[in-house]
Formats: C-alpha cells, sequence, structure tokens
C-alpha cells in the first residue's frame, strides 16, 4: 500500500527529521529568514537531505495548510543500504544486473523506469540524494506499483556507487551518445550496473571517467536522442536477450 505523506511547516519538519522519518525531499521558500529557518535549513544541509528552494507559489501547491514556507514529503518507500544489496545479490547466485540513475529529474521518467526495471529483472536501482526526481505518489503511479517490488538505494554520489561495484567485481556501463560502441556490441552476460543521464546533461562527465565501459543506441532518425525512460528500455531488454 502507498503510504506517502506531505508534511509542513518549519518546527514539524525538523521534529521529523529528529524521529528519523523518511523523508525524501525538503522544499523550502526562497528568500525566507529566521532563527528556526535557519535551523531547519542547517538540518537539512547536516543530513545531506534532497532541498530544493521554491517560490511560494510552489508551496501553496503542495499543500494547502499554513506551511510557514516549508513542506517535505516522507517517501512511501524504504530505501536499502548499497553494500547490503549488493552482497544478497551476489550472494543469490544470480547474475547481478544493477541500474544506475544519474540525477532524472522527471517523475515519470523514473516511475517508467522503474516500471521497466521490475519486468526486465533489475537486482536493485540506485539514484543519488540530491538533484533527483522525488519518490512520491506520481512515482508510485507511474511504475505501475513496481517502486514495491524492486530495491532502491540512496547514495551521496553515483560515483559512489560505481566504485563500489566495481570493488565487487560489477562492471559499470554508461549509456551516453558519446560512446564508440554500440549498445549491441556490449556483453551484459556477466555481473553489469548501466548508467542512464539525466534528461538534460546526460552523465556527468566526472563519472563518465571512471565507467568500465561505454556504449549509444543506434539513431537513425533527424532527432539526436531518445527520451531516457525508453532508451533504459533498449539497454535493459538488450541485456535481458543476451542472458536468456
Amino acid at each position: 500500500m502507498e503510504k506517502e505523506t506531505t508534511i509542513f511547516g518549519i518546527r514539524a519538519i525538523i521534529e521529523a527529521i529528529h524521529s528519523g522519518e523518511n523523508i525524501d525531499k525538503v522544499f523550502l521558500q526562497k528568500g525566507l529568514r529566521g532563527d528556526l529557518f535557519s535551523e531547519l535549513e542547517n538540518l537539512v544541509r547536516s543530513e545531506g537531505l534532497n532541498t530544493s528552494y521554491v517560490p511560494v507559489e510552489k508551496l501553496n501547491r503542495l499543500t494547502k495548510k499554513n506551511h510557514q514556507g516549508a513542506v517535505a514529503q516522507i517517501a512511501p518507500i524504504a530505501f536499502h543500504d548499497l553494500e547490503n544489496l549488493v552482497m544478497e545479490v551476489v550472494e543469490s547466485g544470480k547474475t547481478p544486473l544493477f541500474l544506475i540513475l544519474d540525477q532524472l529529474s522527471d517523475v515519470r521518467n523514473f516511475g517508467a523506469i522503474i516500471r521497466t526495471a521490475e519486468c526486465t529483472g533489475v537486482s536493485g536501482i540506485i539514484i543519488q540524494k540530491k538533484g533527483g526526481a522525488p519518490v512520491n505518489g506520481d512515482t508510485v503511479k507511474t511504475s505501475a506499483g513496481a517502486i514495491f517490488k524492486i530495491p532502491i538505494c540512496k547514495v551521496d554520489h553515483v560515483k559512489d556507487a560505481v566504485f563500489y561495484m566495481q570493488a565487487s567485481g560489477i562492471k559499470v556501463i554508461a549509456a551516453t551518445e558519446k560512446a564508440e560502441d554500440q549498445v549491441y556490441d556490449i556483453s551484459f552476460t556477466e555481473p553489469c550496473a548501466i548508467i542512464m543521464g539525466s534528461e538534460g546533461k546526460g552523465i556527468n562527465p566526472s563519472v563518465l571517467k571512471v565507467v568500465d565501459q561505454k556504449a549509444k543506441l543506434p539513431i537513425l532518425g533527424e532527432i539526436a536522442s531518445l527520451n531516457v525512460s525508453v532508451a533504459c528500455g533498449a539497454f535493459l531488454y538488450e541485456a535481458v536477450r543476451q542472458r536468456l
């Protein structure tokens, strides 16, 4: 069952963080000042929470209540620990297939990717704590409930996940148009993790420098790129084809 909760008010959010609630994202009003507001800012910063500074109109759309310039969303799922998940998958005897998402911003793309990942037997999805689409009710809806069936991990930086995968014997493949090899030239039969980039910027250049392989999809038309969820589906089903 979906468990999405929006909490509002500076003191309420401070208490929620202190009580260990699984805060997915905090929205703070641009330009707001005050001692209590500063206390909340310092707390979300120290906890490394995903935070956006937005106009008051955005907060008014999130809740009709007196939000005092602060609204937070509690994720409808519990996030998994990356190291524990990788260990569990490796020990299960199944060939790992992980998906790393580098700061996707569109919640519908995120949900669609989760749905495809579940259908293709992905072992787990790794996202960055800051800068990406929130895990909220829209994510649940777009994923058609798949979000409850696949483990999702949060890391401080995508490169943390890349390095840990490599140290665990898992090859990391970046999906990027900057590649020379096509997706069909890459072997997905061994343990691997696929990185998909954000809608506008793709994969961070610093991440591209540390991956094991890069691959692209052939583009035969005049439009230079595919929607990220469509591209992700093409990569995952090539992995499935090779593994069947």
